[in-house]
């Protein structure tokens, strides 16, 4: 049995460890690659409304990038559990002007968070190369042409039923099996829409439609996951389940946080999604200093 304590090797992961984003190729071998968080939102449950404004987004994604981000992660619509949606032309507002100052001036790669074929479309037309689906191309059939059309990244995370919805059945007869077959199914999705596997990341869906318990199992055995053949994103960012470990509210689980990119590190996660950049990538240097010994 591998010792907790024992990093995933990284020559076991080279044969599937590329990501194809719209004509780029990056490698995902060496340490976890860094997504930066940039919520355009006056509702999401840590950051909401400090960036709502044009020019606060701005200044937020320049620092990112500034902090060692790899790529700034940018929405327009919460998705915190029980969150309602709104129209799309609204989401549109405030997620594409920040896309459309941000992508030439970071020189590291965009990502949309949405769920919504349209929002996608217009994010990739003015720069993003990255979608990040937490519907797993289910909450809008006509995600994954937009995704095939742009070969653009796509991540796929594992959710049942909507953000509204999704925390209303937590119950999983096996939860790594479950989610192990979703991502089987919706890889054979994207691909029969024209999405390359190089195209595709898998997200296990921390915090969504899961029980804290189940959220730690996840951690803990990211490393089954890659029996899809696909590299892992993970995103624990100051979740609840972190807060009811430690009994704290979002402002307070910057630690608790790291603890989570730190096991993602140990269990094989290729990419990893985080409010708190600066440190993240401190930690995982530092984390990578101390394994090349």
């Amino acid at each position: 049995m591998r010792s907790n304590s024992e990093r995933i090797p990284i020559e076991s992961l080279n044969e599937n460890s590329i990501w194809r984003i719209k004509g780029q190729v990056l490698p995902l071998l060496s340490r976890p690659l860094v997504m930066g968080i940039l919520n355009v939102t006056p509702d999401s449950f840590y950051d909401g409304g400090r960036f709502i404004r044009f020019d606060q987004a701005i200044q937020h994604g320049l620092q990112l990038a500034k902090e060692g981000a790899d790529f700034i992660d940018v929405g327009g619509l919460s998705t915190r559990p029980g969150s309602s949606p709104i129209s799309e032309e609204e989401e549109k507002n405030r997620i594409l002007p920040v896309i459309e100052y941000l992508s030439p001036r970071v020189h590291v790669p965009i990502s949309v968070d949405t769920y919504r074929a349209s929002v996608a479309q217009a994010a990739l037309e003015r720069g993003s190369k990255i979608v990040n689906d937490i519907g797993g191309l289910t909450l809008d059939l006509d995600m994954a042409s937009v995704v095939s059309r742009f070969g653009a990244g796509l991540v796929l995370m594992h959710i049942r039923g909507t953000p509204l919805t999704m925390q209303d059945d937590t119950h999983y007869e096996s939860l790594r099996e479950e989610i192990l077959k979703y991502f089987e199914e919706r890889i054979g999705l994207a691909e029969r829409a024209g999405i390359a596997r190089e195209q595709i990341l898998i997200d296990p869906g921390i915090g969504f439609g899961k029980k804290t318990e189940q959220n730690l199992e996840i951690l803990k055995n990211l490393y089954y996951f890659r029996k899809s053949g696909r590299p892992l994103f993970i995103g624990p960012s100051r979740k609840s389940f972190i807060g009811h470990v430690l009994n704290q509210k979002p402002d307070e689980r910057k630690i608790g946080s790291l603890a989570c990119v730190a096991a993602a590190f140990y269990h094989g996660a290729s990419v990893i999604r985080v409010h708190d950049v600066k440190e993240t990538v401190e930690l995982l240097k530092m984390l990578e200093a101390i394994e090349q010994q």
